[in-house]
């Protein structure tokens, strides 16, 4: 009964290192675009998010009317809206809005980027206000 036992145990064991060593067959990625997945340069023109996220919203008259809370991104890897809060002090408050990416502006100023919106604070505030849902992670109506 013993050496069923030690004959059984060798053979799973040899049967899992074999299977253990060799390579996946079940994957869908070419080699072909797995190359295609690295860059080996960057785009020339390609900024960081940090340029964007956390960052103020200024009017075309230099006020500060807002600050980007978050960056949307659709399903084809996009960005497609920004989520900016308005108002308040201190983070109590405040409204958060979405508007799209396009209506957002970037230059430099200063040596550090400047974001500019051809809008004001108070049509921001009276935006539709959105929440961030923490079970969907999505930005919802916020009818409060």
């Amino acid at each position: 009964m013993k050496r069923i036992l030690i004959a059984t145990t060798l053979c799973m064991l040899a049967s899992t290192t074999t299977f253990a060593a060799e390579p996946a067959t079940t994957s869908t990625m070419s080699r072909a675009s797995a190359d295609d997945a690295l860059m080996t340069t960057m785009p020339g023109d390609a900024v960081t998010v940090t340029d964007w996220y956390k960052q103020d919203v200024y009017d075309p008259s230099n006020n500060k009317i807002g600050e980007i809370e978050d960056v949307l991104i659709d399903k084809s890897g996009k960005i497609s809206a920004v989520i900016i809060s308005v108002g308040g002090f201190l983070g109590m408050d405040t409204k958060d809005v979405a508007a799209p990416f396009s209506a957002i502006h970037a230059t430099m100023k200063d040596n550090k980027w400047w974001l500019t919106m051809n809008t004001t604070k108070d049509a921001l505030k009276s935006a539709p206000g959105y929440k961030y849902d923490k079970n969907s992670t999505m930005w919802v109506s916020d009818k409060s």
